[in-house]
C-alpha cells in the first residue's frame, strides 16, 4: 500500500483513484498519525485495505511531505560506486535538519550564502517502523517499513564543507536550509518492493533528464547502512535515512527549474526552484563535479562559480 499526508497533514491511503482518508484508524494528525501507522500496521492492515476497496476519495487531495517531522533525517555519504568506476569507501554519514523538508509541488529557494554552486542528489529513502541501537545487518530489513524518495539539495561552499569523521553523523548546515529536503509523494510499504537494491532512480529539470542510476550501484547494502547509522544514533519509528546518491547526473538548481524526481515502484513528484539572488550557472549535467567523483575518495566538486550577471 502507499500512504501520504494530504491537506493539512491528514493521513491517507494513495490509490489508482486518489487519495482516500484514514484519519479515524490513524489518530492524531501530522507526524504522530504517521508513526502510529508504521508501529501498528500489522493490527491495521486488514482495516486499511478494506478502507482502500470501500474508501470515498477525497476530491481535490494535495498532496504534503508523508513525514511531516521525523524525528531524524538520517543521510548516507559517499555511498555509491559511479557506475562502478570506485571501489567502496569507508561509510560515513550526516544529518540533515527538520526545518529543511519540502512538500511536493513545493519551491526550494535558494539562500542568500557564498555557494559555489546547488546541487539536486535524487535518493531512495528508507523509513523506519521499528526503533532501536546497534542493529545488526542481519535483522536490519526487519526495522524498515517503507520507501519514499527525497531530494538531498546540497549547497557547494568554497573551501569545502567540513571532513568526513568515521563513526559520527554530524549536522550537515550546507544540506539543511529550509526547503532543502523535497520529500514525496508517498510510503510504499516494504512488501510492494521486491528488491530495493534494483530500482531506477531518475531527476528531471524542466523535462531535461539528467540523473539516470540503480540502486544496483550501491556501494554498501541497506542493512549494511542501517548497522551504520545505528551504531551512531538512535532510531525511532517514522525516522527516515536517505541512502545516499550516484553522482554522476548532478547540475545546478537555478532560480525557475521545474524539477521532477522519481524512485521506480515508489512514485514521482515535482517541485520548482526560486533564487532572489538570480544566480545562473551552466545548465546540464555538472560534469566536471561528475569527474571528480569518479576520480578521487573526496567529495563532490566544489569549483563550479556562479556565472556572470547577464
Amino acid at each position: 500500500m502507499k500512504f501520504v499526508m494530504y491537506n493539512d497533514n491528514q493521513p491517507g491511503i494513495l490509490t489508482d483513484a486518489g487519495v482516500i482518508d484514514i484519519g479515524d484508524l490513524c489518530p492524531g494528525g501530522g507526524q504522530a498519525a504517521m508513526v502510529h501507522l508504521v508501529t501498528s500496521y500489522d493490527n491495521l492492515k486488514s482495516r486499511l485495505e478494506a478502507r482502500a476497496a470501500e474508501g470515498t476519495v477525497v476530491a481535490g487531495a494535495q498532496l504534503r511531505a508523508p513525514l511531516p517531522s521525523p524525528n531524524k533525517i538520517l543521510c548516507m555519504g559517499g555511498n555509491f560506486r559511479e557506475f562502478g568506476a570506485r571501489e567502496p569507501s569507508p561509510m560515513w554519514g550526516f544529518i540533515k535538519r527538520l526545518h529543511s523538508i519540502l512538500s511536493p509541488g513545493g519551491t526550494v529557494v535558494l539562500p542568500d550564502i557564498d555557494a559555489n554552486i546547488f546541487h539536486h542528489e535524487a535518493e531512495l529513502v528508507l523509513v523506519f517502523g521499528k526503533g532501536g541501537k546497534d542493529i545488526p545487518a542481519s535483522e536490519a530489513m526487519d526495522h524498515v517499513f517503507g520507501y519514499t524518495v527525497g531530494v538531498d539539495v546540497s549547497a557547494r561552499m568554497p573551501g569545502g564543507s567540513g571532513g568526513r569523521v568515521p563513526n559520527t553523523l554530524p549536522i550537515a548546515e550546507h544540506k539543511s536550509y529550509p526547503t532543502f529536503c523535497p520529500l514525496g509523494p508517498c510510503i510504499v510499504t516494504r512488501d510492494e518492493i521486491a528488491d530495493p537494491e534494483k530500482l531506477q532512480i531518475t531527476l528531471s529539470v524542466d523535462g531535461e533528464l539528467r540523473v539516470n542510476y540503480n540502486t544496483d550501484d550501491l556501494a554498501h547494502s541497506i542493512a549494511e547502512s542501517i548497522e551504520y547509522v545505528a551504531a551512531i544514533e538512535e532510531i525511532s519509528p517514522g525516522d527516515v535515512l536517505f541512502m545516499g546518491t550516484n553522482h554522476q547526473g548532478l547540475g545546478a538548481m537555478q532560480d525557475g527549474d521545474g524539477i521532477e524526481v522519481g524512485v521506480e515502484g515508489v512514485g514521482s513528484f515535482n517541485f520548482t526552484v526560486s533564487d532572489p539572488l538570480k544566480r545562473r550557472w551552466p545548465r546540464g549535467v555538472d560534469e566536471e563535479t561528475a569527474q571528480d567523483i569518479r576520480e578521487s575518495a573526496g567529495g563532490p566538486g566544489r569549483r563550479a562559480r556562479p556565472l556572470p550577471a547577464a
